[in-house]
């Protein structure tokens, strides 16, 4: 018998095709998305519209979960971290000590607001990029994942969040989206679907540091999300002391990358900018990067740096933070501070790690709110 199709992995054309030839009319692919993404239901016996015969006709042809969530944690301020083990042995869950999990796991957040509840989700294990600053390029890139395992995070924390609805998603977990587009791209479109989570564009960031060739790539996505770039620092010597990846390329061919963005989308950018102390921090380099959020149609988000554990940098003081913003106020620079959230679970922005498997990599995830 061929693989179960991963039920987050597939579009409704998908399963359809996949079930026909096993005498499941189309009408049951229907009903098996409208559980899952409606109703959060990933339990056969609890689809109580589907009859005995068809939930046994069903086991083996789809597998609706692939990974099991080991570890979760709750911050004061109500945000949630959860560890997820991807098609682990099933004899080795819930455990979390075993070492050979380092390949297959990733962290995803979920962060409350009075408006919103925002998924922060990963999209690779590990990441390729090594940011200087970040805990998740110690360990390098481990693994893709599929945009099953990305859809999947977000019922994963839908599960345990109850009634309140996701509203928002942020790729800004694990990983480079950028360098895992096709997956990527994929998921969207299940996040955006009416038949899916039905999460509006403008409601999905994507978070890059940026490869010019990977942002014109996003220009001819047919879903117009929201482009943050994560610059990081107002010019190139100082930007390649902190993030490998931009040894490839310069600063004035990414910004030119995003305004061919916006002229095709019209959706301004997102610079994110994380304020290292004593780093990137001076009333200088707040001046130098008035300069590029002026040559563009782009807004600011500061962020906090988030202590990680061997990690030479340190957390802002908060006269350096609000001096920056306010000489980016004053040039004209639309300016915002992010509040740092799940500080207290290591659930902040560079603070995403595998705790539970003694893993100390972590990701490049927000976990804020604007």
């Amino acid at each position: 018998m061929a693989e179960p199709l991963h039920i987050f992995q597939c579009t409704p054309r998908e399963l359809r095709s996949h079930l026909e030839p096993h005498d499941l009319p189309g009408y049951v692919a229907d009903q098996l998305l409208q559980w899952v993404y409606r109703h959060g239901i990933t339990d056969l016996e609890a689809m109580t519209n589907l009859s005995a015969p068809t939930r046994d006709r069903l086991r083996g042809l789809v597998q609706f979960t692939r990974g099991s969530v080991v570890t979760r944690q709750d911050a004061t301020d109500g945000t949630r971290k959860v560890l997820i083990d991807w098609d682990a042995p099933a004899s080795s869950l819930p455990l979390v000590d075993d070492p050979g999990a380092r390949d297959r796991r990733t962290e995803t957040v979920m962060i409350p607001t009075e408006r919103r509840r925002t998924a922060c989700v990963s999209s690779q294990v590990g990441c390729p990029v090594g940011c200087r600053f970040c805990a998740s390029g110690l360990g390098g890139l481990d693994r893709n994942l599929t945009s099953g395992h990305i859809v999947e995070q977000v019922h994963h924390l839908q599960h345990l969040q109850g009634a309140d609805r996701i509203t928002n998603i942020v790729f800004m977990g694990m990983g480079e989206p950028l360098a895992n587009a096709t997956a990527v791209f994929d998921a969207i479109r299940t996040l955006n679907a009416d038949w899916g989570y039905g999460i509006g564009a403008r409601r999905i960031t994507i978070s890059t540091v940026g490869l010019p060739a990977a942002i014109r790539k996003l220009e001819s996505f047919d879903i117009p999300v929201t482009l943050a770039l994560s610059l990081h620092a107002p010019n190139d010597e100082l930007r390649r002391e902190l993030i490998p990846w931009a040894e490839y390329s310069t600063i004035d061919e990414l910004l030119d990358a995003c305004d061919g963005w916006f002229q095709k989308t019209g959706r301004e950018v997102t610079l994110e900018y994380i304020l290292l102390g004593g780093v990137n921090d001076r009333s200088e380099h707040a001046s130098e990067l008035v300069e590029l959020a002026r040559s563009m149609r782009a807004n600011v988000n500061l962020i906090r740096y988030n202590e990680v554990d061997g990690l030479p940098y340190r957390r802002p003081e908060n006269d350096a933070v609000h001096r920056f913003q306010s000489i980016l106020r004053e040039g004209g620079v639309n300016t915002h501070i992010r509040a740092s959230r799940g500080r207290d679970i290591a659930a902040a922005c560079g603070q995403l790690r595998h705790e539970g498997s003694g893993d100390t990599r972590g990701s490049d995830c927000s976990a804020s709110s604007s």
